[in-house]
């Protein structure tokens, strides 16, 4: 898809999504009636794929130029676009308050697959551009988090409080000895 925005001359974001329309819910193609369990796996391969990818494109001197900026806006930035991007899922899309908080959290995300394509094509200055792209990568693993989260919170809210807690606990426990795995393996 990313050859083909480009032959077209579209972001790829947008590519990807006409595809996955058009192979999904249009045509049939890929039917989504997965479980759960499928469905947790095909959502973290795509999360990691998107995070590796964007992670390949780093370059550390970039953040020091950049780096006051990007702290502004990831603090009011991603809480704006969830509640923001919650409310337009409820009240104009017409979802029900839980897949609406849960699509506000997938939203926030402005990663660099998505924002690189677009900022090649807006033809932005060398820092506006690196500022944005920077946004976006602190972003990512920040919003992957706040959709699982929110997603765990509300799959097990039926269960009473400490079932919440325990599983919400028990997520962002294995998430940060994986980290903290990944980051002591890698030095």
């Amino acid at each position: 898809s990313q050859w083909l925005a480009w032959r077209i001359r579209l972001p790829a974001i947008v590519v990807l999504i006409a595809s996955g329309l058009l192979l999904g819910p249009i045509s049939g193609i890929i039917e989504p009636g997965l479980s759960q369990a499928e469905l947790t796996e095909l959502i973290g391969l795509g999360v990691a794929i998107i995070l590796f990818e964007g992670g390949m494109d780093l370059q550390i001197g970039e953040i020091r130029r950049v780096g006051h900026g990007v702290g502004r806006l990831t603090i009011l930035g991603p809480p704006l676009a969830w509640v923001f991007g919650t409310l337009a899922a409820h009240f104009v899309a017409g979802l029900c308050w839980e897949v609406a908080w849960v699509l506000g959290a997938t939203l926030m995300v402005t990663g660099p697959t998505v924002i690189l394509p677009l900022l090649r094509q807006a033809g932005l200055n060398k820092e506006s551009a690196s500022l944005l792209k920077w946004e976006g990568i602190v972003n990512d693993p920040l919003g992957v988090l706040l959709a699982v989260l929110t997603f765990q919170y509300f799959t097990l809210a039926g269960g009473g409080w400490v079932q919440v807690f325990a599983g919400l606990g028990a997520a962002v426990g294995v998430a940060a000895l994986l980290g903290g795995l990944g980051g002591w393996l890698t030095g």
